[in-house]
């Protein structure tokens, strides 16, 4: 019998993701939906969420292609939704160096719950300076897939 490692959230693979440059430097807005988000729970069990990323680019852009082998690897990767949200969420932070980043990770139920994460770097909790007030006016209203 083979007898698989099991990868956690330390075998993340940062390096994954490449950067192209912004061809402007003009304000814009790009938004990513990862609408098949898959992981392992932390009772390696697959969890399924949706995935929403607001990205005000910097000097940087998102190579789509690197963005999405990145997130092939979490497939197998074994972590709690709120561990992965942050290792995302820094990652990117890391990578992109956006001018603003949200990202929004919506978890499919689980024993009848679901769960919504948020983080935006410009809340002042992250660094940010709370120079955007539209996060505070969101609905907090979601569906979930069932």
């Amino acid at each position: 019998m083979i007898q698989e490692t099991i990868k956690t959230y330390k075998d993340i693979d940062r390096s994954l993701l490449k950067a192209i440059p912004n061809p402007t430097d003009k304000a814009y807005e790009i938004k990513i939906k990862i609408p098949e988000f898959t992981f392992l729970g932390v009772k390696e069990q697959p969890d399924f969420a949706v995935i929403y990323l607001t990205f005000y680019p910097g000097k940087k852009v998102i190579e789509l292609k690197s963005f999405k082998q990145y997130i092939f690897q979490l497939r197998n990767i074994v972590a709690s939704y709120e561990r992965l949200i942050n290792i995302i969420y820094e990652d990117l932070l890391a990578v992109y160096e956006p001018e603003r980043m949200r990202v929004v990770m919506i978890c499919n139920p689980r024993g009848g719950i679901s769960s919504k994460l948020t983080i935006d770097s410009d809340w002042k909790i992250r660094g940010g300076k709370e120079s955007f007030s539209d996060w505070k006016f969101i609905e907090d209203e979601w569906e979930v897939t069932m």
